[in-house]
């Protein structure tokens, strides 16, 4: 037991990382992780099983829970974004330095392929025969849909970008309510429930047109993934350049969000605790001059 100690403790000091912002980046990349393994295999499950092993309402139960677990898996040491979206309008409102954000995305988008790759492991054997000895990007059989967002036949580019713009849009107003400190602050340590709520509503009322990525580095590093897994380029090209919607719409949503949230909410409730604050201070001064003039009439 005590050899085991001493072996445990070396490796501790050999293996910790010192830079807070690498350690932030670590966090996020193994929260991504989770919430890509988990979802994606929700996913492959249904796939792959022909609907017999789960169904659209398990799909996004488990993106839900996978948001969760993933937050409150990193969410002390880096914040637990896990979504690129988030550190981008956190930036955007000044409450995280923009050198975190390139750091956060790689981090994110790491973690999102290693997840694909777990899941791509998993159901290696079941992908094939799924697939008739090939991997199909669209069409019958297609897997490719398993890791990353592809629209519905329906769907039109214009009305792709839409949909990815008000999901992110969503996410990020919900998200800035239940970590705004003025109003109605979420109990300590239930915030990652409650994104994964978020997370789960989202997917039940916004999923239909192409998976509610709403996620720039959960869609980009599973189709990384499958562009080298064996999908081959064509994850890129297909559906005329899709892949270029969920990762630009998401930040434009963030924007959005961001106004939508400071105009209607956020400023208001800042601006009433900054006049609280400024009566409180006005009193205080108010008080100290008023004992200073008494103290000089009583000399």
């Amino acid at each position: 037991m005590g050899r085991q100690k001493l072996f445990l403790e070396k490796m501790a000091q050999i293996f910790q990382v010192r830079n807070k912002l690498m350690r932030q980046a670590l966090a996020e990349c193994l929260g991504t992780l989770i919430l890509v393994m988990f979802g994606c295999g929700a996913v492959a499950q249904l796939v792959l099983s022909g609907g017999s092993h789960g169904m659209f309402l398990t799909v996004n139960f488990a993106f839900g829970f996978a948001a969760t677990l993933g937050i409150l898996i990193c969410g002390q040491v880096s914040g637990g974004h896990i979504n690129p979206t988030v550190t981008f309008s956190l930036c955007l409102l000044g409450r995280e330095p923009w050198r975190k954000f390139p750091v956060y995305f790689l981090g994110q988008t790491l973690g999102a392929f290693l997840g694909s790759g777990i899941i791509f492991g998993m159901y290696f054997d079941a992908l094939w025969d799924y697939g008739q000895g090939s991997l199909v990007v669209v069409g019958d059989n297609a897997t490719a849909g398993i890791f990353a967002t592809y629209p519905s036949k329906h769907l039109t580019l214009l009305n792709g970008f839409f949909d990815q713009m008000i999901g992110t849009a969503a996410l990020i107003v919900c998200i800035l309510a239940i970590i705004d400190p003025y109003n109605n602050p979420v109990p300590r340590g239930l915030e990652a429930f409650t994104v994964g709520f978020v997370v789960l509503v989202i997917g039940l009322s916004m999923g239909f047109n192409s998976g509610y990525a709403v996620n720039p580095a959960r869609d980009l590093g599973p189709r990384l993934f499958t562009a080298l897994a064996g999908w081959g380029s064509e994850v890129f090209t297909a559906s005329s350049f899709w892949s270029l919607v969920p990762i630009f719409a998401p930040f434009i949503g963030a924007v959005i969000g961001v106004m939508v949230y400071q105009l209607m909410v956020g400023y208001h409730v800042e601006g009433e605790e900054r006049d609280k604050r400024e009566a409180v201070e006005t009193e205080e001064t108010e008080r100290i001059k008023l004992s200073a003039v008494s103290e000089k009439e009583n000399a």
